[in-house]
């Protein structure tokens, strides 16, 4: 197959601050030629607590800046944006490039490994409440029963705080509630949440006296990237990647996690998006 001339144009992705890097640090790892513009929305973050209208107006506005950057790809890197926005930024960009989002790799994943299963889920206010889980879980008729529970706070102290003790209690609590009980797997809805994956899987441990598959969409989620560019001709089979960051509002919590992501110094250019 002759190589596509669209090919080293970059991927867009997208997220309201640093859940975001979890996708992205996830692609460069199974995608080490593409090249990567990331856009973090610091300025209006978190998504998970705004309304559905207002996170339509920011992915739509983000997208319009994406295309400008000649993007063949944009990933909606955040579930509740995805859940509010995935169709309209579809309309919006139509073939201007592909738009994919961070839920439909997960059901996926659902629908290959966990029919007849009891699965637990943790995300925003804004995603748990769309119920875009649930509706697409019903829609495979595999008998998956899901418990979802919105863990409101764990963006925010993510984004403050990053993978320190101090979210520990505030876990403690999520995990404990009883919708999240006598399940057979743990979804991560936030893409937040993959950086205290391993937080999440020792105090699920503790408090319930048993062990659980955690769920991690950023790996599901390169995966599905990395099919979508094969199938459409468009993986960049040549150089190496470049990076670029581009944030609404700068925040020191993401430069000091673009760098732990990617083991690198990261430039990071203020785009004020809203001015």
């Amino acid at each position: 197959m002759e190589p596509n001339h669209l090919s080293s144009q970059p991927i867009g992705i997208f997220d309201s601050g640093i859940g975001g890097l979890t996708v992205a640090h996830a692609l460069v790892t199974s995608l080490p030629k593409e090249n990567i513009i990331y856009f973090g929305d610091t300025a209006h973050l978190p998504y998970g607590d705004k309304s559905t209208a207002a996170i339509q107006a920011y992915a739509v506005k983000i997208a319009h800046m994406l295309l400008q950057q000649e993007c063949k790809l944009i990933l909606i890197a955040c579930n509740s944006a995805s859940a509010a926005a995935y169709e309209l930024v579809k309309e919006y960009i139509g073939s201007k490039a592909m738009v994919m989002n961070v839920i439909d790799p997960t059901i996926h994943l659902l629908k290959e490994k966990y029919a007849s299963k009891h699965i637990g889920l943790i995300g925003t206010k804004q995603t748990v409440n769309s119920h875009i889980y649930k509706k697409k879980i019903d829609d495979l008729n595999l008998n998956i029963q899901l418990s979802s529970h919105a863990t409101n706070l764990l963006a925010s102290a993510i984004e403050e705080f990053g993978n320190h003790h101090v979210i520990d209690s505030l876990l403690q609590v999520y995990l404990s509630h009883p919708e999240l009980q006598h399940i057979d797997a743990l979804v991560l809805a936030c893409t937040h949440y993959p950086i205290i994956k391993n937080k999440i899987f020792q105090l699920y441990m503790m408090s319930n006296n048993r062990s659980i598959e955690i769920i991690d969409s950023s790996e599901i989620v390169a995966l599905a990237v990395k099919k979508q560019l094969e199938e459409n001709n468009l993986l960049n089979g040549s150089g190496t990647s470049t990076k670029h960051f581009y944030l609404s509002d700068y925040t020191e919590s993401f430069a000091t996690n673009a760098k732990l992501f990617f083991g690198e110094d990261i430039t990071l250019e203020h785009y004020p998006l809203w001015d």
